[in-house]
């Protein structure tokens, strides 16, 4: 059995992301398994899943940048910036696309933003919705975050429909807040689908009910993708057999040209093997993650 990979799921609306990990890891029967970058329970799309060893690798793909399609209700605004919270305020009124359009164009670029109280975000080891359910409110400062592109994909109002591209850590349901206070008419997220995650799209993506079904029929090994995908951007070293000792071991190994920065070191099989980083001033790849067992 193959333990080492990624799968990149379709979650639907309902589930947790925690709750479509154990899924996996009943399916697969793997101990190690993990997400890189969750999304909330309303919200669709591409959940990046690492397996075995690949968990490393996490870190990197939760920094990637992420693209979603996201429905905004003007009109009011909620406790949890969704429509699951409490009504705050409520106007019934709507923008115009035009006032609209004027305001999208502050949220372009590199923005200060406060993410929701009701968030995973960590506040001296509690979680901040933890704190708000028990009617306490979370401190949460503002945080930057890079919006690169947001399109109008229609709007029949109150409801606007987004395409938005952005950098890691960016919330949506803030935006939708802020765009509803900027706007005067409040409005909260009503629906959200995340279409990208890194160099993953909805089309690399396996629907979750299709996952289980090859749980079940003991095919699952069919959508475990190679880990060497998850970093596209870094340029891939092939790593000889004789330096993969080397490599297990933690120690540099001889690259064919001073290089810079960092790259995916892949064996003879393929697979990857390690993050390697180059050495500056000679011709050195160090591995920083070692995959090999």
């Amino acid at each position: 059995m193959r333990d080492f990979g990624l799968i990149v799921v379709d979650k639907p609306v309902g589930p947790t992301s925690h709750r479509v990990v154990n899924l996996v890891r009943r399916g697969t029967g793997l101990t190690k398994v993990g997400h890189a970058g969750t999304l909330d329970p309303r919200a669709s799309g591409v959940l990046v899943l690492c397996l075995g060893a690949a968990t490393r690798l996490s870190e990197y793909l939760s920094r990637s940048s992420k693209s979603y399609e996201a429905v905004i209700r003007f009109g009011s605004s909620t406790q949890t910036y969704d429509g699951d919270g409490l009504v705050t305020r409520r106007t019934n009124l709507a923008p115009t696309l035009d006032e609209i359009r004027d305001q999208l164009a502050g949220f372009v670029g590199e923005i200060e933003q406060v993410p929701p109280a009701y968030s995973a975000i960590k506040i001296k080891g509690r979680k901040a919705y933890e704190l708000a359910r028990k009617g306490q409110e979370p401190e949460l400062g503002p945080r930057h975050v890079v919006i690169h592109r947001l399109e109008v994909l229609s709007y029949k109002p109150p409801d606007l429909t987004l395409s938005i591209d952005c950098s890691a850590g960016t919330y949506i349901r803030s935006l939708a807040h802020d765009l509803g206070e900027r706007a005067g008419t409040g409005a909260h997220l009503d629906a959200l689908r995340r279409t990208r995650a890194g160099p993953f799209t909805l089309a690399d993506t396996v629907p979750l009910s299709r996952l289980e079904a090859a749980f079940i029929g003991g095919h699952w090994e069919d959508y475990l993708r190679p880990a060497a995908e998850a970093l596209p951007d870094l340029e891939i070293v092939r790593v000889r057999e004789e330096d993969l000792e080397r490599i297990r071991f933690g120690r540099s190994i001889p690259a064919e040209r001073e290089s810079q920065g960092m790259a995916r070191g892949v064996g003879p099989d393929g697979e990857l093997v390690a993050i390697l980083e180059a050495v500056e001033g000679s011709a050195e790849w160090h591995p920083r993650k070692v995959f090999l067992s």
